[in-house]
């Protein structure tokens, strides 16, 4: 491929994705690494592009465009005591000093009330949560480098070489947009993606979700049901949903949410 071309591709794609690797450019272009490195250090003298560690970003970025799904602080008090008893539930899964990972949403940001007693090793996604377990927890934290998405208050990486891939996990505790045969739900393309490289790095996906979501639907499946392990719910789930989740070998999880077996902490919700 002829230089000109490789720097029209390079400029294409950091105005797309703002920040792209050289491994990414190196991919499109088929070209080298160190061609790739030549060609974005040339972009850079001209004022075209930034040289970034491992990559090039634009000089002027466009403007991040909202992630799909309500946010986070509307979400936050829809079906909240649901939520809680959802997230009571899933915290009881966990042993003294298991490594888990928490991915962002209104649901399973509920687990904080009950982990201010655990000293677990938590990675997450979510920005809410990380501060909650940072300021009323001995939990440690991690999170993954990127951009954080306000709205949804999640933690997003464009790149594969983030800490992500250096972290072993027990479980892995998501929410979902919806729950149907074809397998666990998501709205936005972005999310599914971040979710994807965190369901590698652990040995079980547990689906924490509202009843309702069993009746929603959504044109993105993150995963097919049997990646999941077990799917904690409400007592408001239907007998065909039940049967659809045991037929497909899950572990079913019921929580009451009239229950309060397990004391939560007095802190605020970040």
């Amino acid at each position: 491929m002829h230089e000109r071309e490789r720097h029209r591709i390079i400029l294409s794609a950091v105005q797309e994705k703002s920040v792209v690797t050289i491994q990414d450019i190196a991919e499109l272009t088929e070209a080298s690494e160190a061609t790739i490195r030549r060609d974005v250090a040339a972009l850079h003298v001209q004022g075209k592009i930034r040289r970034v560690r491992g990559g090039a970003e634009a000089v002027h970025p466009p403007q991040l465009g909202n992630l799909a799904g309500r946010p986070f602080r509307v979400s936050e008090s829809i079906n909240i005591d649901k939520k809680r008893a959802i997230a009571r539930a899933a915290v009881d899964l966990c042993d003294p000093g298991d490594a888990i990972i928490i991915n962002g949403g209104t649901t399973t940001f509920q687990m904080v009330h009950f982990m201010s007693a655990h000293r677990m090793q938590v990675m997450t996604n979510s920005f809410a949560i990380a501060e909650h377990l940072v300021k009323h927890s001995k939990n440690t934290v991690t999170v993954p480098g990127g951009v954080i998405y306000r709205e949804q208050s999640l933690i997003l990486s464009p790149f594969d070489n983030d800490a992500i891939r250096n972290f072993y996990a027990r479980r892995f505790f998501i929410g979902a947009q919806g729950v149907g045969p074809l397998g666990i739900m998501e709205a936005d393309a972005q999310i599914i993606q971040s979710e994807q490289k965190l369901m590698h790095q652990a040995d079980e996906l547990v689906v924490m979700v509202d009843s309702s979501k069993f009746r929603r639907r959504s044109s993105l499946i993150l995963c097919p049901l049997d990646r999941v392990s077990t799917i904690i719910t409400d007592d408001g789930i239907q007998e065909d949903s039940a049967r659809m989740i045991e037929d497909a070998g899950i572990k079913l999880v019921v929580a009451s949410a009239g229950l309060q077996s397990v004391k939560e902490d007095s802190s605020s919700v970040a």
